[in-house]
């Protein structure tokens, strides 16, 4: 439930926040700034998906290969406290800069799975911490933040460096 109020407090707040569109990134703005996040909305991306596949290590779902050292875990941590710091950047400078949009169908999304991914981020923090929660909770909330950095990066980070389109959208 904490999880689902952080990602409807970060939607609220989106939606009454007034779009400030001279705001930078790191000192660049405009197309600049837009750039910049596409570049750390990409390493963003590739390491969640680096994340997926020492999750997977570590739990024996990857064929051929032994059980996961010691230090696959600690990695895999750390993975994820860098890959949620440099989130950080790139969400504050597009809530602060748009706000929650919803103008197109690559907007709404954008949106939408944005807010969506703090709040699956609290909620996978909250079951890895607890004994008492369902075994398959772990790989389904890992899975949601996997899949939404997947969504953010096809309708942000794809869609700027493709030329600000993304297909299908």
């Amino acid at each position: 439930m904490l999880g689902a109020a952080v990602a409807v407090a970060i939607w609220v707040t989106g939606r009454h926040h007034s779009p400030q569109y001279e705001m930078g990134l790191f000192g660049a703005h405009g197309t600049d700034a837009v750039d910049l996040k596409a570049r750390l909305g990409s390493a963003l991306f590739g390491l969640a998906l680096v994340q997926l596949v020492l999750a997977l290590w570590m739990y024996h779902r990857l064929p051929g290969l032994a059980a996961a050292p010691r230090p696959v875990r600690t990695g895999h941590r750390v993975l994820g406290l860098v890959a949620f710091l440099l989130s950080l950047p790139i969400a504050y400078h597009c809530v602060r800069t748009y706000g929650v949009e919803t103008t197109t169908t690559r907007v709404l999304l954008h949106s939408v799975v944005g807010s969506v991914l703090y709040g699956a981020f609290v909620a996978k923090v909250l079951v890895v911490r607890s004994r008492r929660l369902p075994g398959w909770m772990l790989p389904v909330t890992g899975s949601v933040l996997v899949c939404a950095v997947g969504v953010l990066w096809y309708t942000g980070a794809l869609w700027a460096l493709n030329g600000f389109d993304a297909p299908g959208l």
